[in-house]
């Protein structure tokens, strides 16, 4: 029975990992921010298997020395927490991108010092590896894990919010993947870092968020989720999809194989806005399209990389799937 840390557990991503690790007959030690939140906890509290092999902790990514007693003990350490927005309060930090990075380091630390940890994997995002020319001028021809978001670019649809994320996740991941560059006499396990898509399909609490009303935005009509899909278009060439069970099942399969280390694109394919659109008017003509304003037309930058199924991992939902799954589940919550 594997013993495993998931940080940030209550985020979309982390509330379904921890269900299928308890369904795997996992110990989970899931950290939250605080854990006088019920809202937060219930749904986790909630799952099968909980009362006897779930743990909760807080642990705040602006004090990351909270996260050592969830980490002790552990194989596994899924780091999914990201602080989304600046804590005001920190006299340490000046922004989440100083914060997130120095985190990873603390983190790595207390694994090391842990004795136990086998191997980390990192919840990272497409939004730090955007197929941009340096300069800004267009795309690559590809994208594959050797594309980094070029920092410091003023992108499209962006605003101050957007630049904190892509910086953090960015150079926060850069920081994890340095820790299987240093010699086998100095660290003692491996790092994984999962480059995920825009996450779909369905969602374990009674409403729709992250990035499921980024997907539907056309749908809902919600004009900041609209700018996202913007944003996203314009940073990545192409919106990469994925559903959340094959997100999660990702994280799972990068924990069972023997050996695995570096960074892993997980996505089910690569559509653009356009085509979005067009399967939600071919497939639900009944819902009407409330936001018809489309970007990056013609433009959809595709993979030339299969490093996760080439090692044996299979998708079971395609983009179209996400796409259908994504509508029936906020029909179902009355999103829509």
């Amino acid at each position: 029975m594997s013993r495993v840390c998931v940080t940030g557990a209550n985020g979309y991503i982390a509330t379904w990992l921890v269900k299928m690790l308890l369904d795997r007959g996992c110990v989970v030690h899931a950290t939250l921010r605080t854990l006088g939140d019920e809202k937060k906890t219930a749904p986790l509290r909630e799952l099968a298997g909980a009362a006897e092999r779930l743990v909760l902790f807080e642990a705040d990514m602006y004090d990351a020395d909270t996260f050592e007693p969830a980490i002790a003990g552990c194989e596994f350490v899924f780091l999914l927490a990201t602080p989304l927005h600046h804590d005001t309060r920190s006299t340490k930090y000046s922004n989440t991108t100083e914060a997130t990075v120095d985190a990873m380091r603390i983190i790595l630390a207390q694994c090391e010092r842990s004795k136990t940890v086998r191997r980390v994997i990192h919840t990272a995002t497409v939004a730090a590896a955007a197929p941009l020319r340096e300069d800004g001028g267009g795309y690559k021809d590809f994208i594959n894990e050797s594309c980094w978001t070029p920092l410091g670019l003023s992108y499209r649809f962006s605003d101050a919010h957007f630049d904190a994320y892509v910086s953090s996740k960015t150079l926060s991941e850069k920081e994890l993947l340095r820790r299987n560059d240093e010699s086998e006499e100095k660290t003692t396990f491996e790092v994984v870092t999962l480059v995920c898509a825009i996450v779909g399909g369905d969602t374990l609490q009674p409403y729709i968020w992250s990035t499921m009303p980024v997907i539907l935005a056309p749908l809902t009509g919600d004009e900041a989720c609209h700018n996202t899909l913007k944003f996203l278009q314009a940073l990545m060439g192409s919106l990469p999809l994925a559903h959340i069970e094959d997100v999660c099942e990702a994280h799972i399969f990068c924990m069972e194989r023997p050996s695995i280390a570096g960074r892993f694109l997980c996505a089910a394919g690569y559509p653009n806005m356009q085509d979005l659109v067009d399967r939600f008017a071919a497939k639900f003509p009944e819902l009407e399209m409330k936001l018809k304003e489309i970007t990056g037309q013609g433009v959809r930058v595709q993979a030339d990389t299969n490093k996760l199924v080439d090692l044996g991992f299979k998708f079971r939902y395609g983009v179209e799937e996400t796409l259908d799954c994504s509508v029936e589940c906020a029909k179902k919550l009355g999103v829509l």
